[in-house]
């Protein structure tokens, strides 16, 4: 079942109208993005996932981190996937995985910092999604991932060097997003509720 928002309940119906009037009201009052997810994209450590979390929770939708979806399909972790199979293996298994998920209700979805650069994973979040690019500083992500050792493209060299090339590999795709979103600060409600209100101005001008 779709989610319906409180605002957006069953208006009266006028009884000069009839029943058609009442078949209509539903349609005639959802806006653009009652039938669209809200995908996170961005570097490794910008936040999507947490701050993925809270939209979710703010906006009274379910949450999904493709990643975890992902490794649930195939019964291992990113990191074993990429070791074991590869990037280009892993690339392909992720683009299903999102296609999936975009035909569910409409979530709030963290997708891999390399996800969007493929076309057509990009191309189907432009026609079923809204995208949200946060954007952070090098040495913040840096400082940030270094917390975890769970990056496989992280491992093989200084976090500075690769961010900054990954990010001048796929900032083209990103660029492409329907809305930019500061992540450097590290209050992610505060992210969240900025992302609800860019989400607002995008929602009024569709």
């Amino acid at each position: 079942m779709r989610h319906q928002h409180g605002k957006h309940q069953r208006a009266k119906g006028n009884p000069d109208c009839g029943d058609f009037q009442t078949l209509y009201t539903d349609v005639m009052t959802r806006t653009a993005l009652d039938d669209r997810c809200v995908v996170l994209i961005g570097l490794m450590g910008a936040g999507k996932t947490t701050v993925g979390r809270r939209l979710a929770a703010i906006m009274d939708r379910p949450f999904n981190d493709a990643d975890h979806e992902i490794e649930r399909a195939a019964g291992r972790s990113v990191s074993e996937i990429f070791n074991d199979f590869g990037e280009a293996a892993f690339r392909e298994g992720e683009r299903k995985v999102i296609a999936r998920l975009l035909d569910e209700a409409p979530m709030v979805l963290a997708l891999g910092g390399g996800s969007f650069v493929d076309p057509q994973t990009r191309a189907l979040v432009k026609e079923r999604a809204v995208s949200v690019w946060l954007q952070a500083d090098i040495e913040t992500l840096a400082t940030r991932v270094a917390r975890r050792d769970t990056r496989p493209l992280l491992r093989d060299g200084d976090p500075l060097e690769i961010l900054g090339n990954l990010l001048e590999t796929r900032e083209p795709a990103y660029a492409e997003a329907d809305i930019r979103i500061d992540a450097s600060a590290g209050n992610h409600q505060a992210t969240a509720q900025i992302i609800l209100a860019a989400l607002k101005d995008w929602e009024a001008v569709q």
